[in-house]
């Protein structure tokens, strides 16, 4: 079988604002905040009360239905405040770190000499199981599972996306580390894709893995649209997930006996003043990532993330704990007087009908967060099958899950999408539906019913 991957259905979205390959090296934050909505299904149950000490690596919760697997502190310091919200659910933690950072030391380990079981107690104890995910239904893989494939993306095609083959340059020792140790997790193989014109990945010489070459527009990138492509997931299987930049802090766990939150986040948008690459670690107040780059922040959205996927963010917000981009776009507050009756040149379309992006696939947008439109019943265009490359009907699955028919669920293929998936038929979308989240409350729903 090749291992290319070549995608044709899909829309790339080009934005101005990407980042310059230079990477700044940041102070420590003022405040830390972990957000357990960040990770989708935990209930936490807290280890730590407020003015407790804690080290970086430490646990600070873990997951009510599973007491294995721990949620680790980003920092050393002082637990200064538990954020809670109606009937005392948990909505955030807040760290102010210490001058000297301290990290719990968890313990060199060869993962040459270790058994699966071995790296599986090694990871939970660490507090970096929460890396994991499984599919289907896109959580935090269940630590008793056993997947068939474990699946590595290193070829981002979201707008803005970072570049991985320049963050993880000079990374393949911790790279490969990660990678034996997952290895030995699964009976199967682990997949890692990357871009079918990038000679420069760190990831094409290294061993125990399998290599594919990925081409065409977003959601190419997609680790879904991949898995498709590869191993297709069937009723009752289970693939994991991991992203490239996790692999690094699962690495030097192994190689240093630390949990290093260290990411290298890409500051990108047109509102931000000089886009480049950071070092922050995850859990970072915003403010004390993009300092005074944001451009008239009134008038700027901040997002978590990059334009389809991200959360929206204030500056005395969080970095979310699994992201690596920070987006900075206008704020859609204006409106246009029979805008949909009159020639458009600066917006992004996929009909033709008095839209001039098709002459220009290539030039770069300054879109503003307006929708141009407000939410209606569905409206059967084709235009979600244009931009969904996988063989799934997408506005059926949609509707699957808002009448809740789980038959339907699972014969329509919802074992193999996440929420992802759905972010460019939400974008193309003349109905302004919530795509993405329509498909979580679907798997959650399913995950609830059928385990």
């Amino acid at each position: 079988m090749s291992n290319d991957i070549r995608i044709r259905k899909g829309l790339d979205i080009h934005l101005e604002g990407e980042a310059d390959k230079t990477t700044q090296q940041l102070p420590l934050a003022s405040l830390y905040g972990i957000k357990p909505n960040d990770f989708h299904g935990v209930i936490p149950k807290l280890l730590l009360r407020e003015g407790n000490e804690v080290k970086a690596g430490e646990a600070l919760f873990f997951s009510k239905s599973d007491e294995r697997v721990l949620f680790p502190s980003p920092v050393s310091g002082t637990i200064k405040e538990i954020v809670r919200g109606e009937r005392r659910r948990v909505l955030e933690i807040h760290i102010a770190p210490s001058q000297e950072q301290t990290f719990k030391d968890y313990g060199k380990k060869d993962v040459e000499e270790m058994q699966g079981e071995d790296i599986k107690a090694h990871l939970l104890s660490a507090g970096c199981w929460p890396f994991i995910k499984q599919r289907p239904y896109d959580v935090i893989a269940n630590p008793d599972g056993k997947p068939k494939a474990i699946f590595v993306s290193a070829c981002k095609t979201n707008p803005l996306a970072p570049d991985y083959d320049y963050v993880l340059k000079g990374k393949e020792q911790v790279l490969q580390t990660a990678l034996t140790a997952l290895a030995k997790l699964t009976t199967g193989k682990v997949h890692v894709s990357v871009f079918k014109d990038s000679s420069l990945s760190p990831f094409r010489n290294l061993k125990g893995i399998v290599v594919h070459n990925v081409s065409g527009p977003h959601p190419a990138g997609n680790v879904s649209t991949q898995i498709a492509q590869i191993s297709p997931i069937n009723k009752g299987e289970v693939v994991w997930v991991v992203t490239p930049q996790d692999l690094v802090v699962i690495g030097e766990l192994f190689l240093t006996g630390k949990v290093n939150l260290t990411r290298t986040v890409a500051l990108t948008g047109s509102r931000i003043e000089k886009p480049h690459y950071v070092t922050a670690l995850a859990g970072a107040q915003i403010s004390g990532i993009v300092g005074s780059q944001v451009k008239d922040v009134a008038a700027t959205r901040i997002i978590s993330g990059d334009v389809l996927t991200g959360t929206k963010v204030s500056e005395t917000g969080f970095l979310g704990f699994y992201d690596d981009q920070i987006t900075a776009i206008p704020e859609g507050n204006d409106y246009d007087l029979f805008g949909w009756a009159k020639p458009v040149a600066n917006k992004i379309s996929l009909t033709r009908s008095l839209t001039f992006s098709w002459l220009n696939p290539k030039k770069k947008y300054d879109l503003n967060t307006n929708t141009n439109g407000e939410q209606r019943a569905f409206v059967v265009t084709g235009m979600y099958e244009k931009v969904f490359p996988l063989d799934i009907y997408p506005m059926q699955l949609l509707k699957a899950c808002l009448y809740k028919d789980l038959d339907e669920l699972e014969n329509l293929g919802a074992y193999e999408v996440a929420p992802e998936d759905f972010a460019l038929t939400e974008f193309v979308c003349v109905s302004k539906q919530p795509h993405q989240q329509i498909i979580r409350d679907g798997l959650d729903l399913m995950m609830a019913e059928l385990g």
